[in-house]
This record gives structure tokens, sequence and C-alpha cells, in this order.
């Protein structure tokens, strides 16, 4: 999905209070809406979409490979990297009506999904998130996980 991600607003104060205000939400020291389209993903849509990939990934591995577990992670790889060059998203991603896009804005190009995808196999990087709930992943990549 092209497009550039707007510069950042007033950016937050540093320190505990930072995250105690009532306009604060995901994304918004990336100048991204609060809600609606171009808002950060929530955890319940990425969980979802997450879910969807892997039954995918292991619907196609039980029936090419014999269910062997890292074919299926191999599947699980090769879908991601695929559907974010082709799509900007996984198939999970498209589903749930969300897109990963590069914060410089553009084309998400060839790197980051294969960046991305390998740090979402590793797993703990998907787990560290910052206060934008963005993953290590989505960080190191350049990216970020938006509604459409």
């Amino acid at each position: 999905m092209p497009g550039r991600v707007p510069p950042p607003r007033t950016p937050r104060a540093a320190g505990p209070a930072a995250s105690d205000g009532p306009d604060d939400w995901p994304g918004r020291d990336l100048g991204l809406p609060e809600t609606g389209p171009r808002s950060v993903a929530r955890f319940g849509r990425r969980l979802l979409a997450l879910a969807l990939d892997w039954g995918v990934a292991y619907l196609i591995s039980f029936l090419a490979f014999d269910n062997d577990g890292l074919a299926t992670l191999g599947v699980f790889a090769l879908l991601q990297v695929v559907f974010l060059l082709l799509l900007s998203g996984s198939p999970g991603h498209v589903v749930t009506g969300m897109r990963v896009v590069p914060l410089a804005g553009g084309y998400v190009g060839p790197w980051r999904p294969v960046v991305r995808t390998l740090l979402i196999c590793v797993v703990v990087p998907a787990l560290v998130l910052d206060r934008d709930q963005r993953g290590l992943h989505d960080r190191i990549a350049g990216t970020v996980l938006v509604r459409v």
C-alpha cells in the first residue's frame, strides 16, 4: 500500500507521565490517527491475522509435506515474504484489514519483508513492543502495521 506516513506531531514528554495523557494512543508519535484507516493495528486483530497465517501454513504443510514442522515454518515464511511484496500484507493481514507500510513512505520494497519475516520466525522480536505497539521486527524493518 503505497503512501507516506505523515510526520510525527508534537512529541510526548519523556518520563512516566508520557503515557498518562488523555490524548495518548499508539502511533501518536508516528503521526498516525487514533482510530480508523492508517491507525496502528491493535493486538486482537494482529493475533487473529497471525492465527490465520499459521493455519494456512499448517494446511499447506499438512497437504504437501506430511506436516513436517520445519516445512510449516518455511511455508509460513514464504507466505509472509511473497504476500508482503505483492499486497503489503500477509494473507491474515489482508483478511483482517491491515497492511504493513514503511515509515518513510512509498513501497515496502524487497528487503523489509525478508528482514521482518526472519525476525517473526525467531519469535522474540515480535513480542518486544514499544509504546506505539510496534514489535522489534517492525522497528528494525522500519515499518508499521496499520488498519486499512
